[in-house]
């Protein structure tokens, strides 16, 4: 597994050892435990000998979108020219890297979940979009665009690709949620612009579900949508975290403030995506959250209010 000091790769590390697996873990530095192996992705070095005969590859690495300072995180950062280049590098050269170990190794692991997001689909409107639509404009559609390509000489090795199309996982303790928290404790909550634009979101207990479940479902590959499947709005999400923590929520945060904050992913952040789960629901996958107000009560441990 790459990523798995990351939000979502050191749960799922967990959960699988939980389940009796055995995983490795890729490290970029020397390997000092039974269960690393060193790697440089940006130079593109990994033994393929070090994946050979695997059950599966796991591909959760890439820089995180917001900053840590401790006690203080900010879920988004300034979206400088450099911190893009990070930003697409660190997902891009990471998948390169495995698929082409993946592809020479014998033997071949016999699946790779590589890691995506649904910035996929860029501003898709009042559309449902599903696994099939195409990519659309931007940053970030051009970088899942990519950074999908990137897990190809894999596939084409005949290994099983699973590309994980991640929405917003619901944690509090990580991911773009928990920085969100202290301001809508504080009374400060606000939704993005008009609030109409549609969020892809999913419960983290969902979401390491689903990984499971796609692990163990030899007939899946291609793109996966991890996402919720009732879709919300920016302005239901929003009331639904107020609501949760008992405080008010009724500012607005203009998008032209947003790109003067934080740059070019200020655009992103308010594009609207209404994305459907269409695969993990063909495939008779079962939500232990359905929807916003139930995820996000179970990533805060609080009673779902009522609507």
């Amino acid at each position: 597994m790459a990523g798995s000091s990351g939000f979502l790769g050191s749960r799922l590390t967990a959960r699988l050892r939980a389940g009796g697996h055995r995983v490795v873990r890729l490290v970029r530095r020397a390997a000092t435990e039974p269960d690393e192996v060193s790697w440089d992705p940006g130079s593109g070095q990994l033994d393929p000998a070090a994946v050979a005969g695997a059950d599966a590859l796991v591909n959760l690495a890439g820089s995180a979108i917001g900053v840590d300072l401790g006690r203080l995180a900010i879920p988004i950062r300034p979206w400088t020219a450099h911190y893009r280049d990070v930003f697409r590098s660190s997902r891009v050269d990471t998948t390169a890297t495995l698929a082409r170990a993946a592809a020479t190794a014998d033997p071949r692991p016999a699946t790779f979940l590589a890691g995506s997001a649904t910035g996929w689909y860029g501003d898709a409107g009042e559309a449902d979009v599903d696994e099939q639509a195409p990519p659309g404009e931007g940053f970030m559609a051009d970088t899942c665009r990519v950074w999908e390509a990137a897990s190809g000489p894999a596939e084409a090795a005949g290994v099983r690709v699973v590309r994980l199309r991640t929405g917003m996982p619901l944690d509090r303790t990580g991911g773009l949620l928990g920085p969100m928290l202290l301001p809508f404790r504080l009374g400060a909550g606000a939704r993005l612009g008009s609030g109409r634009q549609w969020v892809p979101w999913i419960s983290i207990a969902d979401w390491l579900d689903a990984a499971v479940f796609l692990l163990e479902r030899a007939d899946i590959a291609g793109p996966v949508n991890m996402v919720g499947p009732t879709p919300a709005t920016n302005a239901e999400f929003t009331r639904a975290l107020a609501d949760l923590l008992h405080r008010p929520a009724v500012l607005a945060l203009p998008p032209v403030l947003l790109r003067l904050a934080i740059g070019e992913f200020g655009r992103d952040a308010v594009a609207s995506k209404r994305v459907v789960p269409a695969v993990l629901n063909r495939a008779g996958f079962r939500f232990t959250h359905p929807d916003v107000r139930s995820a996000l009560a179970a990533a805060l441990h609080s009673p779902v209010p009522q609507a």
